[in-house]
């Protein structure tokens, strides 16, 4: 920890109390809760972007007919369940009572037929399951039919997905996937208030009051959705003393993802809990820009591969313990039922510069400018993107090192064009550990081109081997199917893992009813 970080931390914590609103907060006595998320919110459509702090968002104001419990099993959420034929062609799904719009409508089965099928043009398992759906209609206000042109067992996973379907209104379902969204009316437990978004700020949620939650008690992202606080605020504080002096003062309640050199500061505060409350972390990565040079070249992608270094990138991210941060991270989730040793000498074998320079210049590469996106105000992404900017340097590469904030990462992704019309070369995400398990989930294993996730690799060998994983009958052929698709992505490069790390959040004493799982969520949670 820097001398200057120690020194804002201990003497200007009442400076920093004072730079915030007043408002009551749990200190207080209040029932509003403050919260500081990893990210700064800029986009409200969590099927536009797949960022997580838009689908985090998502999760604070819809719901989803089928939600995913601690087991990773799809559990009924707005469904009260469904029925399947004998020949397994045709699913049933029954709504349950009580759904509200947080508008005062009705949900209805349209509303849930025309969400699907804006969710299902962009979202990776989504796509699957509208390659099988032969017809989806609403059947009448409350039950839909979905006739499928064969059978498809995993059409609960799909709709329960961690990025999931989202229920909105028909007319808001209605509006083309590629076009943002700028209204939100959702169906969840809060509701968003316009009024208080305020990019680069924050916003504001308030406890929706005809939000009927299940009877069962919470399980990751099902059960019941008993929201206890009258209003949650997200307070954006890029600079991560900023949030620990605000945590230990009282000025806010909770913080996501506290950077980790400031861990064993906020360990010895009596009022502060560290906890891991993220139960299955995540998966860092670069993520090349396949469209443009020098990326669009198979060869120049490959020839990074010794350069790669997952134990300077975990570092950098999570420190020196080991027990928060994992190398040797293919392209699955290691310890997942896919992963395997299948390629990995590209990331094991000894690192070498000098070995990725010479295949650098064998590829081909005319000193095409790179621009290389680097969040300014995500901790974790803002340190490895260092670390890796730094490679691309030393590899002599001409890179345009672009530091900005998430929000505007996020908007110029969308960007295809090339580096001299805004557009981009490579940037570092993370990506749910849990949606790394199979390749059903995970998006950026997807090779669908121009309909595909920001970087937009086409491989069409890799989702023929997709399509062979979904239609194995057996875990022993779907096992070996991923260790072929992983050695493909070890030479189409369509991200290059950095690592797998687990983030702690610090929090308040006197906050309880913290439900584990892949986000955070404000369920369940009140005051002790």
């Amino acid at each position: 920890m820097s001398l200057h970080r120690r020194s804002l931390l201990h003497a200007s914590g009442a400076a920093l109390a004072a730079a915030l609103p007043a408002s009551p907060s749990l200190a207080q006595g209040g029932s509003v809760l403050r919260f500081v998320p990893h990210a700064n919110l800029t986009v409200l459509d969590p099927v536009w972007t797949t960022a997580y702090i838009t689908r985090n968002h998502g999760y604070m104001v819809f719901d989803t007919l089928y939600s995913l419990g601690q087991d990773l099993t799809p559990k009924p959420q707005m469904a009260a369940g469904h029925v399947i034929s004998d020949d397994q062609r045709l699913w049933t799904i029954s709504l349950r009572d009580g759904l509200r719009f947080h508008d005062g409508e009705k949900v209805l089965a349209r509303d849930c037929v025309a969400s699907i099928r804006r969710w299902a043009s962009r979202d990776t398992f989504g796509q699957s399951l509208a390659a099988v759906i032969d017809e989806m209609t609403a059947l009448d206000d409350t039950r839909i039919a979905i006739r499928l042109k064969r059978p498809f067992p995993l059409l609960t996973d799909a709709l329960a997905r961690v990025n999931g379907a989202f229920i909105m209104p028909e007319r808001l379902a209605q509006v083309d996937a590629f076009t943002q969204l700028r209204e939100v009316v959702g169906s969840g437990p809060y509701r968003f208030l316009p009024e208080a978004w305020n990019p680069g700020a924050g916003t504001a949620y308030a406890r929706f009051e005809g939000y009927v939650p299940r009877d069962e008690a919470p399980d990751m992202l099902a059960g019941g959705k008993r929201a206890h606080f009258d209003r949650v605020e997200w307070r954006v504080m890029p600079d991560p003393a900023t949030s620990a002096a605000a945590l230990q003062s009282g000025e806010v309640d909770w913080v996501e993802a506290p950077s980790a050199d400031l861990l064993p500061l906020l360990r010895r505060q009596r009022q502060v809990v560290v906890e891991q409350i993220e139960l299955f972390g995540v998966i860092t990565l670069m993520r090349p820009n396949h469209l443009q040079a020098p990326f669009n070249n198979p060869a120049f992608r490959r020839a990074l591969w010794p350069a790669i270094d997952q134990s300077d990138a975990m570092q950098v991210v999570a420190g020196n313990d080991r027990d928060r941060w994992r190398d040797g991270v293919g392209f699955f989730t290691p310890d997942t039922s896919m992963a395997s040793s299948a390629g990995m000498e590209a990331l094991t074998s000894p690192r070498s510069l000098d070995a990725a320079k010479r295949a650098i210049e064998a590829s081909g590469y005319k000193g095409e400018r790179l621009v290389f996106l680097a969040p300014t105000d995500n901790v974790a992404l803002d340190a490895v993107s260092h670390v890796v900017g730094d490679v691309l340097r030393r590899l002599g590469l001409n890179t345009d090192y672009a530091a900005t904030d998430w929000g505007t990462v996020v908007q110029r992704r969308a960007n295809r064009g090339p580096v001299e019309q805004g557009g981009w070369s490579a940037l570092c995400t993370n990506i749910a550990a849990v949606d790394c398990a199979t390749p059903t989930t995970h998006g950026y294993l997807r090779g669908l081109g121009a309909n595909g996730a920001f970087g937009w690799p086409e491989l069409p060998q890799m989702e023929a081997a997709r399509s062979s994983w979904l239609d194995a009958s057996d875990m022993a052929t779907r096992r070996t199917i991923a260790e072929d698709m992983q050695r493909q992505a070890f030479r189409d490069v369509p991200f290059y893992p950095l690592g797998q790390y687990w983030q702690p959040a610090a929090y308040r004493r006197g906050l309880s009813g913290f439900v584990r799982g892949p986000l955070p969520v404000f369920w369940n949670l009140k005051k002790a």
